[in-house]
């Protein structure tokens, strides 16, 4: 390595993209999306309005709109080779990432239009969830909005208003974020030339690490194994001092309270008063301040704050979601993004190639 050479793990600080799609500020608690602050967006958008806003740089106008719903909803029935697949998926017990990894690739069979992918992913998942329970999947209603269906194909019933707005809530809050690991992941692809499928599917595989997608689940189990806001604190103090990690705390980015926690807050709040149990609502709201407080007694400084994977968990539990469905939801979500940040950057391509730092043993060995 030479001396004027910086190596950056983690390609922390590194710009590598101009993007109108995401702004995330990390010291100053804010994410924009498209020029909206998410609150703004995720409160009042559907989620079709949300993706044609990132894939076209503006609100659709209310012809685009109802041609756009038209097209999502005419491409939602799966392929048979896809639908066979997913019966192998879940004979075989495989990961619900796994299983969404898998058939997405399929995709092709019946269109690599960006709108395909985005109206396949949902069916994908619930067909999945529903054979893994021993049912048979529900078909897609072309009569019911993106969201909306979703809950439909899971369950067999037409959800109610509250329902829809709080997934539509919850699709528009996680949709883009900046050029987290999947994103990158998925704009490493296309700039190779490749085509959208291959760029989705790369990103779903980057989202299933723990790291990046796959941990909203064990920060509702650490509610439930507190069970009365009386334990808190001697629940999370006894995990702190036997260094374990608070999961829905802390966050890469986010040095102060991650915006998306305030924005699914709100919307857990609001499902929970309407149609949910409040007594499990504040019992996760008295453990996020006892966390809160504690986190900031042993690891003064840290800055671990309530992060976006907390209330997506009350959230999506508050939907009837088992955690097995929490990160293939996320990616629902995220296909819109990836697709934007795939087409982003077609717009202006090159390929990504960064260069790494040779440190291994120096050329002078030999063979025989």
């Amino acid at each position: 390595m030479t001396d004027d050479t910086m190596v950056s793990n983690g390609l922390e600080d590194v710009v590598a993209a101009a993007t109108r799609l995401s702004h995330v500020d990390g010291e100053a608690g804010e994410l924009i999306i498209a020029g909206y602050p998410v609150g703004e967006l995720a409160a009042n958008a559907t989620f079709e309005e949300t993706t044609w806003l990132l894939w076209h740089g503006a609100r659709p106008s209310p012809r685009d709109l109802d041609a756009f719903r038209a097209e999502l909803a005419a491409q939602r029935a799966l392929p048979a080779a896809t639908l066979a697949l997913l019966r192998e998926c879940a004979r075989a017990r495989l990961d619900p990432m796994d299983a969404l990894r898998t058939a997405l690739g399929t995709v092709s069979l019946a269109s690599q239009e960006p709108t395909a992918i985005v109206s396949l992913a949902p069916t994908i998942v619930a067909a999945f969830h529903r054979l893994c329970a021993g049912h048979e999947p529900i078909p897609p209603r072309a009569g019911l909005g993106h969201a909306a269906n979703y809950l439909y194909m899971l369950s067999g019933d037409t959800p109610d208003i509250e329902r829809v707005r709080a997934l539509e809530t919850y699709l528009n809050t996680v949709v883009d974020h900046g050029l987290n690991a999947s994103t990158f992941a998925c704009r490493v692809i296309t700039s190779t030339g490749s085509d959208l499928v291959s760029a989705v599917v790369g990103a779903v595989g980057a989202l299933k690490g723990p790291l990046h997608g796959g941990a909203p689940g064990p920060a509702l189990e650490t509610v439930f194994e507190i069970g009365v806001a009386s334990r808190a604190e001697s629940v999370l103090r006894r995990k702190i001092e036997q260094g374990e990690r608070l999961m829905g705390f802390g966050h890469r980015v986010y040095k102060v309270r991650d915006p998306r926690a305030d924005v699914l807050a709100a919307a857990a709040e609001r499902l929970y008063t309407r149609a949910g149990d409040m007594h499990l609502y504040r019992l996760a709201r008295d453990v996020e301040a006892t966390a809160l407080r504690l986190l900031e007694e042993h690891k003064p400084g840290r800055r671990l704050q309530t992060n976006v994977e907390f209330y997506t968990a009350l959230l999506l539990h508050g939907l009837g979601f088992d955690v097995p469905l929490f990160t293939p939801t996320f990616a629902i979500s995220r296909v819109s993004g990836w697709i934007a940040h795939a087409l982003e950057q077609r717009e202006a391509n090159r390929l990504i190639r960064p260069r790494s730092e040779y440190v291994g043993p120096p050329p002078n060995r030999r063979w025989g």
